[in-house]
């Protein structure tokens, strides 16, 4: 009996060494993306972007489609940083959201999204543009 409880302390701490590595090896960067939006009921949106990451520069292409209510155009411009990465890939994923929102000439905007990589993106942004959705989006997030 002394002997299991020995093992399971073992494996315990082995365990947490492990997901302490796992951890560590993750690091942040920094996003800016530009989204341009517009729909009629099924909408589209398209941009670029780049991500800094450990110090260096990567370009980024956005896509996404959204189905609901929507209605207008809109451009955002998101900054702020990635969170749980270990390679610049690790941004590339569908980012989904489900939302209602509303923008008519400036407003301001903040979000954070995770993808399936674990990936979080916490932005922050102004958008320009006179739009009113009540959908289901995916963004869609690439290394170009």
């Amino acid at each position: 009996m002394n002997v299991l409880s020995v093992l399971r302390v073992g494996l315990l701490a082995l365990a947490t060494l492990i997901g302490g590595i796992s951890m560590a090896s993750a690091a942040d960067g920094t996003i800016s993306i530009r989204i341009v939006k517009a729909g009629f009921v099924i909408g589209g949106s398209a941009g670029d972007g780049v991500l800094t990451f450990q110090g260096r520069k990567y370009p980024l292409s956005v896509g996404g489609l959204s189905y609901g209510f929507t209605f207008g155009a809109s451009e955002t411009r998101f900054h702020g940083t990635v969170k749980n990465i270990r390679r610049p890939s690790d941004v590339s994923g569908v980012y989904a959201q489900g939302g209602a929102g509303a923008a008519f000439g400036k407003g301001a905007q903040v979000v954070v999204l995770t993808n399936q990589s674990g990936a979080i993106l916490e932005l922050s942004g102004e958008q320009k543009g006179v739009i009113v959705s009540l959908d289901l989006s995916g963004l869609a997030l690439s290394l170009k």
